[in-house]
Parts: C-alpha cells; sequence; structure tokens
C-alpha cells in the first residue's frame, strides 16, 4: 500500500529530500527497502528480535506512546469509532469537529488554570 501511494503521488518523495517515514515491523520487505531507497527515502521501524537493531531504532518507543496515546484520545474521549458519518467527507467532517472541540477545551483548561487539560468531562452536558 506504501508503495501505490507513493507511485500514484510521486510529489510526496520528489518535493522531500531525505524524506523519513516511520512504521511498524508490518514493513519488512526487502522490495520495499529497495523501492524506498531508490527514492531517497528512509524508513524508521522496529526490527525482528533475531535481526540486528536498526540504525535510529531507539527512538521508535517515545513516538510510538505519543500515538498510542493520541488514537486512545480519538477513540475515547472522542468517540471516533462511533462517529455517524455517511461518506468520507461526512467522517472528515466530524474527525475535524472532535478534534477542534478539543484543542479548545486544551486551549481554555489552560488559559483558566485546570488542573487537567486534556479532558472534556468539565464540557460533557
Amino acid at each position: 500500500m506504501l508503495m501505490a501511494m507513493l507511485d500514484h503521488d510521486p510529489r510526496l518523495t520528489a518535493e522531500r529530500p531525505g524524506l523519513l517515514i516511520i512504521a511498524d515491523k508490518g514493513y519488512v520487505s526487502a522490495e520495499l527497502d529497495a523501492y524506498l531507497a531508490q527514492r531517497g527515502v528512509r524508513l524508521l521501524r522496529p526490527s525482528y528480535r533475531n535481526l540486528a537493531p536498526r540504525p535510529g531504532e531507539q527512538f521508535l518507543k517515545p513516538v510510538r506512546q505519543l500515538i498510542e496515546s493520541v488514537n486512545d484520545t480519538l477513540k475515547g474521549q472522542l468517540d471516533l469509532e462511533l462517529h455517524g458519518g455517511r461518506s468520507p467527507l461526512g467522517v472528515a467532517v466530524r474527525v475535524a469537529q472532535r478534534i477542534l472541540a478539543l484543542t479548545a477545551a486544551i486551549w481554555h483548561n489552560r488559559a483558566t488554570g485546570q488542573p487537567v487539560t486534556r479532558s472534556l468531562i468539565a464540557y460533557d452536558h
């Protein structure tokens, strides 16, 4: 799928020299490695236990924790799995609305000195 996306829009790699893509272990493929190397793209992913660690692998854990935290917030607090959109545009609008609402709540909570800034509980009536 990654190769298809990059083939679909060659500007993604052409306009970003030294592009770094962060992925999980599912992106292990000699074909993919060669494809990306040919386009000057670096792929940062964890190695399997029986293989030597890949360069930069030590930086993945904090990034992965951040991604998991964001996903948990999107699914938990914002109920994105129950978005109610009936079309791709409808889903995109509902996702954008909820992210904007959370962003506004975080800003308001910080501006008013609330102890918990990433919570929508005070606004859930």
